[in-house]
């Protein structure tokens, strides 16, 4: 029986590792291949969108437009590409990692995003430290997509009774007004439904600030203990 056991924690494991390898694949052909290519596309356009502009020709807006129109599908599939790539953070990479995030973020929006932690120790487990990872690019896809904003913060550090993430931009907000903890969430069915569920599967507690036109701030604790 034991052995039975043994095989099948084995198949399990080994399935897992060909899943993860398979997204990695996945996620090298998006970059090498259709990113590189779309990329390639949205600068032919630049070029004849400033040559339209220079010669005043009326195509020079329809051309801003198929410009925006493909950088928003290159940032899309960026993302795609970030969630498909497997990622395993240790306690010792996390702040590193998050900082970098936020600063590719900033460099592919033109978005001023802001990265500030004033720790370096980090003593949560691995998977909590991935989950904090898959969180923080889900906020800021959410902010890319849904914001309008000019400005993210994004703050990681210590609590009294564990860890705080917080995520604050300055955009629109969402459709409604208020402090919403979990349960006001889960009531309303309102607020990020796939961050709600990665905090909670954490043991943490999740409290969004919000008002039209004013912005909103994710404010996510997480326990000490959280594994």
């Amino acid at each position: 029986l034991g052995g039975v056991v043994q095989s099948r924690f084995l198949l399990g494991r080994l399935r897992s590792r060909i899943g993860a390898m398979e997204r990695a694949r996945v996620a090298r052909e998006l970059h090498d291949g259709t990113i590189q290519s779309l990329v390639g596309v949205e600068m032919e356009v630049d070029v004849l969108r400033r040559r339209a502009d220079q010669s005043g020709l009326p195509l020079a807006a329809d051309l801003a437009r198929v410009q925006g129109l493909l950088r928003s599908e290159i940032l899309e599939l960026r993302d795609t590409m970030q969630r498909l790539k497997p990622i395993e953070i240790a306690p010792e990479q996390l702040v590193g990692f998050l900082d970098a995030t936020v600063a590719r973020f900033g460099r592919d929006t033109g978005i001023r995003a802001i990265f500030d932690c004033a720790v370096e120790d980090v003593d949560l487990a691995p998977r909590v430290c991935r989950e904090i990872g898959r969180i923080l690019q889900e906020a800021l896809q959410n902010v890319r997509k849904h914001s309008g904003a000019q400005r993210v913060l994004v703050r990681f550090g210590r609590a009294p009774s564990g860890w705080r993430l917080v995520v604050d931009d300055d955009g629109q907000g969402f459709p409604f007004e208020g402090t919403l903890r979990h349960a006001d969430l889960d009531a309303g069915r309102k607020g990020p439904y796939v961050i709600s569920e990665r905090v909670r599967a954490l043991g943490g507690e999740l409290t969004l600030f919000t008002a039209p036109g004013s912005g909103a701030r994710l404010d996510i604790l997480l326990p000490r203990e959280a594994r």
